[in-house]
């Protein structure tokens, strides 16, 4: 059987329980359940790997299944890693259920970020070695497997000594956040930015970034019971002021404004009524821009907001990115964010580590609404 990657990518899978066994972290070891990692053991001897694959596109608690891999061959230019931990993002979900803009040959191997470690290089690579940590340099790796291969093109190189939840969770959305921030307006200390879905990966990065730019953020989150707990806890990430979508409408939002300047840039992951609102707030002359629309409803941009206020209505795709871009930029990017990792200006979104066996449990908690904790497999 060929598997696709889960975005249209050459990613393969495959095995080699000598080379794993030697190169494998004593910190991945530590995270895996003594029954799992002897299953996984034998698979890997047999040159083996498993992964999580959906034949049909639909519901992914029941098209994905954990199945068995036959590992092709290692080419000149190919770089061999076992994951070590890999998310489940929004994205990943709607790939699953063929909603995305790209979507993979099937039958496909779900999940586009995560982090491995290499166990073996072609005879042409010469920028990474077995032990490194890599993590995917665009979109389409298929990363819910025990083992990839892939051209060398395709990784990043990261320290193998970055937490394990902050390599895992580096490329997409934080990577999103920062681009997000540098790119679309020239911020200077003491500007403020305003986002709603802010606890989302997305949104708990550039928290942090901002921060660490000097910037003032107001961060919108729906309502829900644990308020207070969610807001205790974007404040110790370094969010300054964080508010609720019914808040947002109301007129004590001006009050606010007394106090913090107008934001220049206002990040959208939501669209309908809630990006109208933070379109609302931003400066003459200011940006919004989109990256995501999970309330699924059509941005209504008021004309006064265009002709008045002459604001400015921007897209953000990270995949489209890293396309438009060379490896070098991207390589670039990480070493930046990884510098932020280690410097602790920038730590993991609020993670739950899931066995990978376990990947039902993760992908129901993944679809479930009002779950602030990213859901990540661990091989």
């Amino acid at each position: 059987m060929t598997v696709s990657s889960s975005a249209g990518g050459h990613g393969r899978c495959l095995g080699n329980g000598a080379m794993a066994l030697r190169w494998l972290s004593v910190r991945s070891l530590g995270q895996r359940g003594a029954d799992h990692w002897g299953s996984l053991c034998r698979v890997m001897a047999r040159g083996l790997c498993e992964a999580l694959i959906y034949h049909k596109h639909g519901d992914p608690l029941r098209v994905v299944r954990l199945e068995t891999l036959k590992p092709p061959q290692l080419g000149d230019t190919d770089v061999r890693a076992q994951m070590l931990a890999a998310p489940i993002n929004p994205s990943d979900i709607n790939m699953v259920q063929g909603t995305y803009p790209i979507l993979p040959n099937l039958p496909a191997v779900g999940g586009n970020e995560g982090v491995g470690q290499v166990l073996e290089v072609g005879s042409r690579v010469t920028n990474l070695k077995p032990g490194d940590w890599v993590i995917p340099s665009d979109a389409g790796l298929g990363t819910w497997r025990t083992e990839t291969v892939d051209n060398m093109n395709r990784f990043s190189k990261v320290p193998n000594n970055l937490p394990l939840l902050c390599a895992a969770t580096l490329g997409v959305n934080t990577c999103t956040a920062y681009r997000m921030l540098y790119d679309f307006e020239t911020l200077k200390p003491g500007d403020s930015v305003i986002q709603n879905a802010a606890n989302s990966g997305v949104g708990q990065a550039a928290i942090q970034i901002a921060k660490a730019m000097g910037l003032t953020t107001i961060n919108i989150v729906r309502d829900r019971p644990d308020l207070q707990q969610l807001t205790d806890r974007m404040k110790s990430m370094g969010a300054h002021y964080v508010i609720t979508e019914e808040a947002l409408r109301k007129p004590d939002m001006e009050e606010l404004f007394k106090k913090v300047p107008r934001p220049h840039l206002a990040l959208n992951g939501v669209g309908g009524k809630s990006a109208t609102e933070i379109l609302r707030h931003l400066v003459k002359g200011g940006t919004m821009v989109t990256y995501g629309g999970m309330a699924k409803q059509p941005i209504t941009v008021p004309a006064s907001a265009l002709i008045f206020k002459n604001v400015k209505i921007q897209g953000f795709w990270m995949t489209r990115w890293k396309q438009d871009h060379g490896h070098d930029l991207v390589q670039e990017m990480i070493s930046v964010l990884c510098d932020f990792i280690q410097a602790g200006k920038l730590r993991a979104p609020v993670c739950t580590k899931v066995k990978f066996q376990d990947y039902t449990t993760a992908l129901k908690a993944a679809t479930t609404p009002f779950i602030s904790s990213k859901q990540i497999l661990i091989m």
